[in-house]
This record gives C-alpha cells, structure tokens and sequence, in this order.
C-alpha cells in the first residue's frame, strides 16, 4: 500500500518528463520528417541539432508509443501519422505549439499564488488561434447537432477564434457573424478563406466593452467565460441577451466541474491554467452558469454534454 501510493506520487510529480518530450519534439517538427526509417544521425543533420541529444529525443519518443524503432531506425506510427504531421487533417501540432507558450507560464506558478497576478512570460497567438482550430474540428460538427439551428437564421460567434463553428453553421445556410480582437480576426480570416466558406462577417473588437451588434437568433459563447472572472461574465451574458431576437437563443459550451470545483480533476487542472494565465478566470459550473442566464432574463434551459463539456442552452 505505502509503495503504491510512493508511486503514484511519482507519476504525478514527474508527468511533466513525457509532455517536454513532446512539445519539444513538435517545435522542431521531427513527425514530419518521420514518414518513412530514418536514423538519429541523419535526423539531427537534417534539424541541425546535436546527434547524442537527438538519438536520446527519439529513444523517448519510440518508449512513449510516439514512435517506432527497428534496426537503429525510426519512423512514425499510425498515431503521430494522424495527428503530428504536418497536413494531415486531425493535425493538433499547434494546440502542443500553444502548450509551449503555456508551460513558460506555468513555470512561474510559484509567483502566481504568491501574489494573485498571471503570468506573462509567453504568449503565441497564432499557435492559440490554430491550436483551438485543431481542436475544435474534431468536434464542431457533432457539437452543432445538439443544437436546434431550425430557423436559426443570423447568428453570432462570440469570441470565436479561429471560426471553426462560424463555419459549420454558415455551411448550414446561416449568415454568421464572428466577434472577436483584432489579431484573433486576422488569424480567422486565413483559416476561413483556406475552408471556402463565404457567408461569414466579421467585428473586431472588445465584447467587454465594444457594441456586438444585435438581432440575433443565436449567440454561440464556445468556450469563452472560463477566461473570464465572474462579474464580467454576468455582464457578457446580460449585453448577449439584450443583442437576442425575442425567439433568439444562447448556447453556452464550457468545461464540466462540480459544485465543488474539484471534480473532474482536468477542469480543476485547468482552473489553475487560468489563474495562470488570465486576470480573473477559472472553470464554472452549470449552475453557475444558468444562474447568470436566469438573471439576465432567460428561462428556459437545455442541457447537453459532449466529451468533457457542457453544452447548455437558454431562451426566453
């Protein structure tokens, strides 16, 4: 009993051995250079890295399951085919680039719960925008059945980075707006004219402050408020509703945790995540939520999850 929970204090202090490995691995994009055998010396020629240094990276990666060794070569298996080469379409190489950014941050944990303050050491808003891409295509579509889009026909994607959603309900037919910054919008033009969608607006700026416009049907807030602390949450559900057509609707779509806030361990996990890198965000509960959205005036309320998220929905 003592040995086995010895070990298990291990593997939680030391699970950052095996994410390193692969971040570091993606930032020098070795996957992509993996499709077919290839030696350690000849990969760190090609990277221009240290030969040792490399030969141990990929030994790592062979003991992860990233990839394969046979007669002092290696190459991909199906796994980092699917979801580490550059191309294909389950691509997540730049939601692990994102968790680069993130980690510097996390380095500086210690400071943070010393003094409140998030950590500004790194940020890659490319990597951030795309990254949420990469994840959000995996799942946009199934997401979007839950949701009745019947006569949904204007409808607004607040926060919506990289569009992902935008685009699959404008392939439904209806004519969406993404509200977002500036830099954001930039990015989610690129990702958008590469999907050939063309029924899609755009506003930048600041919805904490900035006017969103209004006569929606539909307000999608897809993982957003968890940035966010609670008073500007409740004042971003209220200028929602008040930007709603009178049969209009808002979905919510955020992580799960329990009234508690520690349960599941990941949404607890990702409470720190925030307090690391935001003013005043954490994960909400549904409650919680719901009763932002009952006081702002809607009533009626739906709710749905997908995977480790809720997808609730709220009308008049």
């Amino acid at each position: 009993m003592l040995n086995d929970d010895l070990n298990q204090l291990r593997i939680l202090w030391g699970n950052y051995w095996s994410s390193r490995v692969l971040i570091t691995a993606n930032n020098f994009k070795v996957f992509d250079y993996l499709k077919s055998p290839r030696t350690s010396d000849d990969i760190a020629s090609t990277l221009k890295t240290d030969s040792r240094a490399m030969e141990i990276l990929l030994d790592a990666l062979a003991g992860l399951g990233l990839l394969k060794k046979a007669a002092g070569k290696y190459r991909n298996n199906a796994i980092s085919n699917r979801f580490l080469l550059s191309g294909s379409p389950y691509y997540q190489g730049n939601i692990i680039k994102h968790g680069d950014a993130i980690w510097r941050n996390w380095t500086e944990l210690d400071e943070v719960i010393r003094t409140g303050k998030p950590a500004r050491r790194a940020y890659d808003q490319d990597a951030f925008i795309r990254g949420m891409h990469d994840i959000s295509k995996m799942k946009a579509k199934k997401v979007l059945k839950l949701i009745n889009l019947n006569r949904i026909k204007k409808a607004l994607d607040l926060g919506g980075g990289p569009g992902t959603y935008s685009i699959e309900m404008a392939k439904k037919g209806i004519s969406v707006t993404i509200f977002d910054l500036p830099e954001t919008i930039r990015i989610a033009r690129k990702i958008i004219g590469e999907s050939e969608v063309k029924s899609i607006d755009f506003i930048e700026g600041d919805f904490l402050t900035d006017d969103i416009g209004g006569g929606y049907d539909l307000i999608l807030i897809s993982q957003v408020l968890h940035a966010f602390s609670e008073n500007d949450n409740i004042n971003i559900i209220k200028k929602s509703v008040n930007a709603l057509n009178i049969k209009g609707k808002i979905v919510v779509q955020e992580f799960i945790i329990d009234k508690n806030k520690t349960n599941p361990t990941k949404s607890a996990l990702f409470s720190v995540n925030m307090l690391v890198n935001t003013e005043g965000g954490r994960c909400y509960s549904t409650d919680e939520i719901k009763k932002w959205l009952y006081d702002a005036g809607l009533s009626k309320f739906k709710e749905d999850i997908f995977e480790d998220c809720v997808i609730l929905t709220a009308a008049f």
